[in-house]
């Protein structure tokens, strides 16, 4: 009986390895990918936001209505993704929504009115710091809402997402995933570093003791409100520098944009007809010292 070759056993072994590689779910690897370069990330970064300054002129020129949600655990770097995105565009076109806690006055309305009051009109994108999912996270998890709202809140949260998406505005919602070890890794580095202690609040504190709770609340929320016209997509963020950079390219694939067709500007020339000494005229006022 002929014995099979030594290459021909290697070929079988790389095949049953691409085999198992491609049945992996998406998102599921467990090897870790090379750590990204400062230089290979902001390379990458400043193409997708030169991109986004093209979605911007898209949106304002066509009347979209955008509104992006943020949720996630505590630390998972919901803040920095929302930063890049926004650094390099019009704060009228992006606009930035963090609410606080209701004030006692909105305590009283619908629970949906006080974010409703932020949705965007023409040519606006909006990007909500934490939306109306706090009544299935942190109120559902701390005792801040009763059991009939918070059962409420996920039968009624569909068909609300359905007449926003019915109305003709996008609807995205982005879940930010840390692991519970690069979470207290970012706690313990927000104790220590006096730039970073504001983000540490009490219900920070709490979550972290509290991290299977918050994880059954997530699922449930997921059950409930996971839908094809407003789907949630996860975004892996223990690695902040890739968390950013794929959650701005999969935004931007969600809008079908072209390259806004802009006139060249010119400076044209100066009137000097009646120039002076400007830098003379501020002599004796107050500058702020040079210290560098």
């Amino acid at each position: 009986m002929a014995r099979k070759s030594k290459k021909g056993k290697k070929d079988k072994r790389e095949k049953d390895t691409v085999k198992t590689q491609s049945d992996q779910p998406e998102g599921l690897s467990t090897e870790k990918p090379q750590k990204l370069s400062n230089k290979e990330f902001n390379a990458e970064l400043e193409r997708l936001q030169g991109e986004l300054v093209k979605l911007q002129y898209w949106v304002k020129e066509k009347g979209l209505r955008v509104i992006v949600v943020f949720e996630g655990r505590d630390a998972a770097g919901k803040g920095g993704i929302i930063k890049r995105i926004t650094e390099r565009v019009s704060p009228r076109v992006f606009r930035v929504v963090a609410l606080p806690t209701p004030s006692e006055r909105e305590k009283t309305q619908m629970y949906m009115q006080r974010y409703v009051a932020h949705f965007p009109a023409a040519g606006e994108i909006v990007l909500f710091d934490r939306s109306w999912y706090n009544r299935a996270g942190v109120e559902r998890v701390m005792g801040f809402c009763t059991e009939e709202q918070y059962l409420g809140f996920l039968h009624y949260t569909p068909i609300f997402e359905k007449a926003i998406t019915d109305g003709g505005m996008l609807l995205v919602k982005y879940w930010l995933d840390v692991g519970m070890k690069e979470q207290e890794r970012r706690f313990r580095d927000r104790i220590q570093d006096p730039r970073k202690t504001w983000k540490l609040s009490p219900m920070d504190t709490e979550s972290y003791k509290r991290w299977y709770d918050y994880s059954r609340a997530r699922d449930a929320m997921f059950t409930a409100t996971d839908t094809d016209y407003a789907p949630w997509y996860i975004v892996h963020s223990d690695d902040k520098k890739r968390a950013r950079l794929n959650c701005i390219s999969h935004l931007l694939s969600l809008i079908p944009y072209k390259d806004p067709q802009l006139e060249e500007v010119k400076l044209g020339r100066r009137n000097l007809k009646d120039k002076y000494d400007d830098e003379a005229a501020l002599k004796g006022r107050r500058f702020i010292p040079v210290n560098r």
